[in-house]
């Protein structure tokens, strides 16, 4: 196993900064829909996890609305509330929602919404989230990432005035109880330390004569070849990919994403889990409340000093990362929304940037994948995992897990693989 970092768990990784703080790479919490994954959760963690109920709000017109918005519209001010739902009803009574077999992403939304809650969260949240426009999306990945509601529901909702936030497989999760989501991996690396070789980065693949390059000049022979790396990376190092297959790779669309993460020497008080912003004043998209998940995410544990926030900023060509003193500028974003007390110290700032965060399912992207993978497989090269797969829709932790192992019966016993699909 070669690891091009010098630590296990890529995205799901975690660090701890130089105050004590400890960081995930991203919003991460852990919840499954495979056994394979329950199984090595409990074999690597077993009772060293912390078990949360979702408390999640939208922040938008200057309210806190629960998580699902479009399933919450009561909690938002009445004018906008009635423009979401005058909306929501003329979409999904007229013809919008099925004018095409398949819509971008733009146009399903207006389809499935309406011009009230396009613009007041779908729109603005989405070009943050992905850093590009959502008409340059596919629709294709929807599935259980976005939550549709009917009129009725919404019009029962906000008469009745009682919130609706149950929706999505991620309402309950858990989280380990100490050293962040990269500690499930840490421990699951340990057991395997002597077949791991860190700090390997590979500067070329030659399919002909299965040979992988290290950058430090070593050459390592294999039968078959599984990458869980970028997928456009795998093909631009690949010796001799034809021209079909190379135009394919640079048709793959990616973004990346900042996190800044600030330590506050102020006890935790918020109870809430993670929240989402659209506004584009605000330079995140969401925010996690990261002493809430464990009280090990502050130094010593103590919560009743510390509390932290962790904040994501995308960022892609179409919309560029503006570096100029962001953490002041993620600060001041924290207080102005109040979750942070204007006379909170700031213990620490922690900045990481990740070049590959989210694999985009733009237009086109399942035509790309649809010349490469068949191309990789017939040279015995499975690639597999968020990046590997390039496929949003799979890109969760118990996605790469199951992908995983089923890429393993694949090999081992020609078993077909379950959680994968072209």
């Amino acid at each position: 196993m070669l690891e091009a970092s010098d630590r296990p768990g890529g995205l799901a990784s975690s660090v701890v900064d130089p105050a004590g703080f400890t960081w995930d790479r991203g919003g991460h919490v852990v919840f499954s829909h495979y056994g394979e994954f329950d199984r090595l959760l409990a074999e690597a963690m077993g009772s060293d996890v912390e078990h949360h109920e979702r408390s999640s709000y939208v922040h938008v017109g200057g309210a806190w609305v629960p998580y699902p918005m479009q399933n919450n519209l009561h909690r938002l001010p009445a004018p906008m509330a009635h423009d979401a739902l005058i909306g929501l009803i003329e979409a999904q009574q007229g013809s919008a929602a099925a004018s095409s077999a398949e819509p971008d992403f733009g146009t399903w939304m207006l389809g499935q919404f309406g011009a009230g809650i396009v613009e007041q969260f779908m729109r603005p949240y989405n070009e943050k989230v992905w850093a590009y426009p959502p008409s340059a999306l596919s629709s294709r990945w929807i599935a259980e990432r976005v939550s549709t509601v009917d009129w009725r529901q919404a019009l029962r909702t906000v008469i009745t005035r009682v919130d609706d936030i149950a929706w999505g497989p991620n309402n309950l999760f858990t989280f380990p109880s100490a050293g962040g989501t990269g500690e499930i991996y840490r421990r699951v690396a340990a057991g395997l330390a002597s077949h791991v070789r860190y700090g390997a980065q590979v500067s070329g693949v030659d399919a002909e004569r299965r040979v992988v390059a290290l950058s430090d000049g070593d050459e390592l022979a294999y039968d078959q070849l599984v990458w869980t790396g970028p997928l456009d990376r795998l093909v631009s190092i690949m010796c001799d990919a034809p021209d079909d297959v190379s135009a394919a790779a640079a048709q793959l669309v990616h973004n990346s994403v900042t996190v800044v993460g600030i330590g506050y020497e102020a006890p935790l008080e918020d109870d809430r889990s993670w929240l989402y912003f659209p506004d584009p004043q605000v330079p995140f998209y969401r925010a996690t409340n990261f002493a809430k998940y464990a009280a090990s995410n502050v130094p010593g544990g103590r919560i009743d000093r510390y509390s932290s926030w962790m904040t994501e900023i995308a960022s892609s060509p179409w919309r560029p990362l503006d570096r100029r003193g962001l953490g002041e500028r993620v600060d001041a974003a924290l207080r102005r929304v109040g979750l942070v007390a204007h006379e909170a110290a700031v213990a620490s700032v922690h900045i990481d940037h990740i070049p590959y965060a989210y694999p985009v399912p733009a237009i086109g992207r399942d035509v790309a994948l649809r010349t490469i993978q068949p191309y990789l497989q017939d040279r015995d090269i499975l690639a597999r995992g968020r990046f590997g797969a390039w496929r949003y829709e799979l890109g969760n932790m118990d996605h790469a897990v199951k992908m995983g192992v089923d890429a393993a019966r694949r090999l081992v016993h020609g078993t077909p693989e379950q959680a994968w699909t072209l």
